[in-house]
């Protein structure tokens, strides 16, 4: 896997079971994981819980995030309004190695109703395993970089 070791967890209240697999299946693989996702499946907001992963991610105080929710399109918006976020939707493998490899996304944005666990694990794994190739795609992500303001 990649060098990036912190990785924040978070979801809504339909992905809880999913964050909850992803998070022992990369703490399996030696990731630090800190998973600040509700555990109630009472109804709450995804834009709180992506800005609140977004946020950590920003901050330095983990190295890439996951968001989880119904379809990953909510959470990962609401996790792109945050300064310095590059969150992409995948759920396929070759996307989420994609994002990494040339947008240097430092989330990743899952659908728990779109995907199966399985799926979604492979996913994460691609995910985490790319490493940004930098050369010409550097150019690319500062002129997205530039676009923040």
């Amino acid at each position: 896997m990649a060098n990036s070791k912190r990785i924040v967890l978070s979801s809504d209240h339909a992905a809880i079971e999913l964050r909850q697999a992803i998070a022992a299946h990369i703490a399996e693989r030696g990731f630090e994981v800190n998973d600040i996702g509700p555990v109630s499946p009472e109804s709450t907001h995804y834009p709180k819980h992506g800005e609140a992963a977004a946020r950590a991610v920003a901050a330095g105080d983990a190295d890439l995030g996951i968001v989880v929710c119904g379809t990953g399109q909510g959470i990962m918006m609401a996790a792109n309004k945050v300064k310095g976020i590059r969150c992409g939707v995948c759920s396929d493998t070759f996307s989420a190695q994609m994002i990494r490899t040339h947008n240097d996304a430092n989330m990743l944005a899952l659908g728990a109703r779109v995907l199966g666990e399985g799926l979604a694990l492979e996913v994460v794994d691609a995910f985490l395993s790319a490493e940004f190739e930098g050369g010409r795609h550097g150019l690319r992500v500062d002129m997205i970089k530039g676009i923040e303001g």
